[in-house]
């Protein structure tokens, strides 16, 4: 189902800022050094109130539990954060994070996977699979699965390891929710082109400065790395939310015309006027709060409507 999110008029004074103070950096390329820079931009976003947060390992990977008194019992989203595979952090994000859990009433985990190009693909991927795991091992009996950017690749990339996943019997995803998702580092769509002037923050070599350092001269087209290449049968219901004026638009309605094709439900909103990861510019846009509350309200009827997603033995043809 593809929504078109019409543009708010209350939002141009804030977007004609933001693109001026971005203007100056569009096309720098970033690599470890952007670390701080990184982490202070999303450490910016709001915190939600009465949110408790505790240092945790969960599947050996290290991270941060985000507690708010709202939570229900069993429910548990597992957030993996963006950053191009080079940037992020569990800490940085917690007041974004902070404003999805308490809004779906629900504990999250925020693994600090490994960052390249210290680590190289399959590092992240492999920490997310293990943090899944971890939470299913420590008795979570609902999981939905959140990501932005970089983090809704790992998170799709997930949700078909885990669904075609043969050796393990593992409960699966309620659902998955993500934001402006990169889910091609062979950086094949047309909104490279058709969006280059509108972006105010990407280019395309930006996103392959990211791509080399992470893959390291392995396949972009590696399913566990470019989730549009995966099988994608089989999976529990995504919901993707993604801005119309970013050079990744067509990594978020290639993957959904893909995944519908294939039997998967699908939600597609698409916010015109909107940058790349806008939901973290809560308390600036009224689109990023509009989106988040429907996000929170998608997570909210997943971990409601299942215990868990069983995939049929049919759907694993061709796996």
């Amino acid at each position: 189902m593809l929504t078109i999110q019409p543009f708010s008029p209350e939002d141009a004074p804030a977007m004609a800022a933001m693109r001026q103070a971005a203007s100056a950096h569009k096309g720098e390329k970033l690599g470890p050094e952007a670390r701080p820079m990184f982490d202070a931009m999303f450490a910016a976003t709001p915190a939600a109130a009465d949110v408790r947060l505790e240092a945790a390992t969960v599947g050996g990977i290290a991270g941060l539990w985000l507690r708010p008194t709202n939570a229900r019992p069993g429910a548990r989203i597992l957030y993996l954060h963006g950053g191009g595979y080079v940037l992020g952090s569990a800490q940085a994000l917690t007041g974004f994070v902070s404003q999805i859990a308490t809004r779906v009433g629900a504990d999250a985990f925020v693994p600090d996977y490994r960052l390249a190009p210290e680590h190289r693909f399959p590092a992240a991927i492999d920490d997310a699979v293990a943090a899944y795991r971890g939470m299913v091992s420590d008795g979570a009996e609902r999981i939905v699965v959140v990501g932005d950017s970089a983090g809704g690749g790992l998170t799709l990339a997930l949700l078909s390891i885990l669904a075609f996943d043969r050796t393990k019997d593992l409960a699966q995803p309620a659902g998955a929710a993500v934001m402006s998702p990169w889910t091609d580092l062979a950086l094949t769509g047309e909104s490279f082109q058709t969006r280059a002037e509108a972006d105010p923050i990407f280019t395309r070599d930006v996103l392959q400065g990211f791509a080399e350092m992470y893959l390291q001269g392995r396949d972009s087209t590696d399913p566990r790395a470019s989730p549009l290449y995966a099988a994608l049968g089989g999976l529990p219901p995504v919901r993707i939310d993604v801005g119309d004026d970013e050079v990744l638009l067509a990594d978020s309605t290639r993957y959904a015309e893909l995944a519908q094709a294939a039997g998967t439900e699908i939600t597609l909103s698409v916010w015109e006027g909107m940058p790349h990861v806008f939901q973290s510019s809560i308390g600036q846009f009224l689109a990023a709060e509009r989106s988040l509350n429907a996000i929170g309200d998608f997570i909210r009827q997943r971990l409601d409507a299942v215990a868990g997603v069983t995939v049929p033995s049919n759907t694993l043809k061709g796996a």
